[in-house]
C-alpha cells in the first residue's frame, strides 16, 4: 500500500512495482494495457475508467481488478499509467502524485499551462518520478537516432511534418476512433508534441515561436532554438489521405539526417515504463518528465494564442 510522499521501487522492498491504468479507450485497449500486462519488471494490477462497463471489460481481458474510484487504485499502486484526454489526465495526475504514485503520462500532459504546471509541481512536491510517453523518444530506431543526433553540433535548420488523416477534408471516416479532444484541438496539440520532442533535444529549447494556419486544421510553426538553428513544423489531423505522412529532416555542418521509420508502439510503451522505473529507483529525473511535458505545453499554448489573435 502506498503512502503520500513518494513510493519506493527499490528492489529490496518492491521487486515488482504495482501498476494501475486510468483509461479504457482504444489506445488503452491497443497499447497501454497490453504493454503493461507484458512488462517483465512490474505487475499490472488494475484499471479505472470513466465508463464502468468499459473498465470492467478491459480488466477482465487482462485478469486485473476493476476500480470504481481512482483514489482506491492510487492507494494500491506504485505507478499510475494514463490513457485519458489531457484535461482529464492533469487533475488526476496531481491526485496520483499526492498519493505517492509515480506517473506514466500521455501527451500532451495538459492543454493549459496552468494544468501542466500543476502536474509538474505535484510530482516535484511529492518526490515522485514522471515520464511522458512521446512515441518517437521510445520507439526504435527513432529513440536511438535522436540520441545520436544530440551528439552532433553545427545544426543549421530542420523541418518536420506530421500530417494525419483522422479527419480528412472530404469528411469520410478516417479509420480512427472518435476522439472529441483531438477533433477540438487538432494536430497542433495531438502531434505537435511528437515533433517538438525531437526538435528540442537536438536543436535546443525553443526561444521564439511563430504560428500560422493553413487549410483544414493545418498549423505551421516557425521556431528559433537555443543553438541558433531555425526549424519548421507542419502539423495536421485533417490531411487528405494521399498527403498523409510523417517526416523530419535535420541539416547542419555534418550533413543531412532524416528520421527513420519506426513501429512497435506497445514495445515503446514498455520502454517508457522502464525509464520511469529507473527514474524512481535512482532518483534521477528522466529528460522526458512532467517538466518537459510542461515545456511542450508552454510552446503549444503560445502558438495557440497567436492563432487565436
Amino acid at each position: 500500500m502506498n503512502s503520500a510522499g513518494g513510493s519506493s521501487v527499490d528492489a529490496a522492498e518492491s521487486p515488482r512495482p504495482r501498476v494501475g491504468l486510468l483509461g479504457t479507450g482504444p489506445w488503452a485497449q491497443r497499447t497501454h494495457a497490453p504493454a503493461l500486462a507484458a512488462h517483465a519488471g512490474s505487475d499490472f494490477v488494475g484499471v479505472w475508467g470513466r465508463r464502468p462497463e468499459a473498465a470492467a471489460e478491459l480488466a477482465r481481458a487482462h485478469g486485473v481488478k476493476v476500480y470504481e474510484d481512482p483514489d482506491e487504485l492510487f492507494a494500491d499502486c506504485d505507478v499510475v499509467a494514463f490513457a485519458l484526454p489531457p484535461d482529464v489526465q492533469a487533475p488526476l495526475a496531481v491526485r496520483a502524485a499526492a498519493a505517492g504514485c509515480h506517473l506514466l503520462l500521455d501527451k500532451p500532459v495538459a492543454t493549459t499551462v496552468e494544468d501542466a504546471s500543476a502536474v509538474a509541481a505535484a510530482a516535484a512536491e511529492h518526490e515522485v518520478a514522471s515520464v511522458v510517453f512521446l512515441t518517437l523518444r521510445f520507439a526504435q530506431p527513432t529513440a536511438g537516432w535522436v540520441e545520436e543526433q544530440t551528439g552532433r553540433s553545427g545544426w543549421f535548420t530542420a523541418s518536420a511534418h506530421w500530417l494525419g488523416a483522422l479527419y480528412p477534408p472530404d469528411g469520410t471516416p478516417g479509420g480512427h476512433p472518435d476522439s472529441p479532444w483531438r477533433k477540438a484541438k487538432g494536430g497542433l496539440w495531438d502531434v505537435g508534441p511528437h515533433a517538438l520532442s525531437v526538435l528540442i533535444p537536438v536543436l535546443g529549447d525553443v526561444t521564439a515561436v511563430s504560428a500560422t494556419r493553413g487549410p483544414s486544421d493545418v498549423v505551421q510553426l516557425a521556431l528559433r532554438h537555443a543553438s541558433g538553428a531555425a526549424s519548421t513544423a507542419v502539423l495536421s489531423l485533417g490531411a487528405p489521405r494521399a498527403a498523409a505522412g510523417v517526416g523530419l529532416e535535420l541539416r547542419g555542418t555534418e550533413g543531412i539526417f532524416e528520421l527513420p521509420e519506426w513501429s512497435d508502439v506497445p514495445g515503446a510503451y514498455g520502454r517508457a515504463l522502464d525509464a520511469l522505473l529507473a527514474a524512481a529507483r535512482t532518483g534521477e529525473p528522466d529528460a522526458r518528465d512532467a517538466g518537459f511535458g510542461l515545456r511542450l505545453t508552454e510552446i503549444l499554448a503560445e502558438a495557440e494564442r497567436q492563432l487565436g489573435a
